[in-house]
């Protein structure tokens, strides 16, 4: 009997209680004690990859994988951008629900008055706010863990990274929970509870965010970028979080959900500057490693917060990447974008959006900025934020969101099914296409896969992409393809800064571990797993209450829990499209568990990184 109890069944006896009933109350009292719910801290270390976590790269990090659960066999949702698979860590479902499709969207007509662009950015809290009132007070269509748990009784906040911080919660803009990102305390942020404003100010902290400074340069084309990790900022976000919050959390005796994204070592890989128009050492050298030891610290220091609040035992905490992490090439033989000149592209490299010029060039469609001005790639011109393509920029025919790795290509106009052909038949002939994809209803063909098959299918309430073209991703030649990888990106950043989007495994390759109450302990799990799967999991762990509305779920990680529950059974499969008329084809591999469809690498094989041979 645990100790517990026979104080309680001593302390009764000693009242005249009877025997039986003395103890049947105090299992009763332990019992309860028992079942109190867990906390969850959920850390997303933004574009982490798996194998560049070692104990030297980052000791904290290494140390929760060593300890819980290792996820070795992980993976970052498709397009492997940001707010794509904030949505799949928000809401557990794969983005043909969330309609997350990427940081670039295209919605049809601008979202306001005052905009004059229809491909919109989602790492905006107010973009999240007027897209929820475009598509029925919530454009993910679906309840996120975060709100699930506080319907529940558990306190909440996400804390962090502008954009996918939001998505966490992307319904509550009343303060129902709490939001911290780079916006608090700031005209276009969300509002704080007042409470919580004064008990940051209470604790000598400042209620407004810092801003990145010098972390925020990503230089130009002749300049380097940033030389120091996202300190200040992350230390703000860091004292937040555990002098205010976690403290808050257990004076109020209710279990919590703590969110917390950081924004390193993905923004400082993006804006590094220790690799300008250079493949070597990209987002391996000193600036990188600096900005990853970071979020290793930050990790560190909410772990000794909730150890010093004797909150340990009782507290799960999963780390999770979004994405994994390449550097930006800018270079092809056959785009005829790379053989104009612009005033800030070096002479020969892809400029910002090649693809939409190199689209429109062999269509022979007029080409334009999302705001309707035409666009003379001849003169030295590009459009900037995605493009249009057709006779009517009020009614193009062609619209392009570029996402990094991946560009979402979509047909508003009526002959979307007789167009579509040409397009992917241009694609095919350059040299930086990867893989391809099509909406289903446009009809199968060479050289593509359905989108479908890629989880861009379901019950999302935005527009779907008709086309996604994801770019040929290689090694720059180190030891671990995957530490190395490089790829063709539609960026306004420079060749040797980071990048990520394509569908090598680079970049599906994002860093998973768990610890805690509800994981096994020092356990390597060879399964397949996604982001997607995080919150079904932790739903499951914690007895949350989960609805759904779409169908395109992640699953319980059952064979990591504590309980030790059942291992899903795991099979590998691969795809491969018909070829185009010059050969081309997309080949998809991917695994499968409960169900579920795991995407490992997709693209033409020789310009993929990471297809099984």
């Amino acid at each position: 009997m645990p100790v517990v109890s026979r104080f309680l069944r001593r302390a009764a006896l000693s009242t005249g209680l009877s025997t039986g009933l003395a103890t049947g109350l105090a299992l009763c009292i332990a019992s309860a004690a028992q079942a109190r719910p867990h906390n969850v801290i959920i850390f997303v270390a933004d574009g982490l990859r798996s194998h560049i976590v070692t104990p030297r790269t980052a000791p904290a990090l290494a140390a929760l994988r060593r300890e819980g659960v290792d996820f070795q066999n992980s993976h970052s949702l498709y397009p492997t951008v940001t707010t794509p698979n904030g949505s799949a860590i928000a809401t557990g479902h794969y983005l043909g629900d969330t309609g997350d499709f990427g940081n670039m969207l295209f919605v049809g007509r601008p979202l306001s008055p005052k905009s004059t662009s229809s491909v919109v950015p989602l790492e905006d809290d107010g973009v999240q706010a007027q897209m929820n009132a475009r598509y029925g007070g919530d454009y993910l269509g679906e309840e996120s863990f975060v709100e699930a748990a506080r319907a529940q009784g558990y306190a909440t906040a996400v804390v962090g990274k502008l954009g996918p911080a939001g998505v966490q919660d992307v319904r509550d803009r009343d303060g129902r929970g709490i939001l911290i990102d780079d916006g608090t305390g700031r005209s276009f942020g969300v509002p704080l509870p007042p409470d919580v404003a004064a008990a940051i100010q209470a604790a000598g902290l400042p209620v407004e965010a810092p801003f990145r400074g010098a972390n925020a340069a990503v230089g130009s084309f002749d300049k380097p970028g940033t030389k120091v990790a996202n300190v200040v900022q992350q230390d703000w976000f860091v004292d937040v979080a555990t002098k205010v919050l976690l403290p808050r959390f257990k004076a109020e005796k209710k279990p919590f959900v703590l969110v917390f994204w950081s924004r390193d070592p993905d923004g400082t890989q993006h804006g590094e500057g220790d690799s300008l128009n250079s493949l070597t050492p990209g987002i391996n050298g000193p600036t990188t490693m600096a900005a990853i030891r970071n979020a290793s610290n930050d990790l560190q220091a909410l772990r000794a917060a909730v150890a010093k609040l004797g909150l340990a035992a009782d507290t799960d905490i999963v780390v999770t990447a979004d994405h994994g992490f390449s550097v930006e090439s800018r270079q092809s033989r056959t785009s005829v974008s790379a053989t104009y000149r612009y005033p800030d592209v070096p002479a020969g490299f892809l400029p910002p959006t090649f693809a939409a010029i190199d689209l429109a060039q062999a269509l022979g469609l007029p080409l334009y900025d999302p705001a309707g001005r035409p666009v003379d790639p001849k003169s030295g011109q590009r459009p900037r934020g995605g493009a249009l393509i057709g006779p009517d920029p009020t009614h193009p025919e062609i619209v392009i969101a570029p996402n990094g790795g991946t560009d979402l290509i979509y047909l508003p106009g009526a002959d979307a099914k007789a167009l579509a052909p040409r397009v992917v038949e241009a694609l095919t002939r350059e040299d930086y296409t990867g893989a391809i994809f099509v909406r289903d209803a446009l009809g199968s063909l060479p050289g593509t896969l359905p989108t479908s098959a890629v989880g861009l299918a379901g019950d999302a309430r935005t527009i779907a992409p008709d086309i996604v073209v994801g770019f040929r991703s290689f090694s720059t030649g180190c030891a671990d393809p995957e530490v190395c990888g490089a790829e063709v990106a539609d960026t306004d950043l420079q060749q040797g800064q980071g990048i990520h989007g394509s569908f090598g495994r680079q970049d599906t390759h994002n860093f998973m571990a768990a610890t805690g109450p509800d994981f096994r302990k020092r356990f390597v799990d060879p399964d397949p797993v996604s982001n997607a799967d995080w919150a079904p999991t932790l739903a499951h762990a914690l007895k949350i209450d989960f609805p759904a509305r779409g169908h395109a779920t992640g699953r319980a990680m059952t064979e990591a829990l504590a309980k030790g529950e059942t291992t899903p059974r795991v099979r590998r499969y691969t795809l491969r499209s018909a070829p185009a008329a010059n050969g081309f084809v997309t080949v998809l591999d991917g695994q499968t568990a409960d169900g579920r469809r795991y995407f490992d690498a997709a693209g033409m094989p020789g310009r993929t990184l990471g297809l099984r041979p």
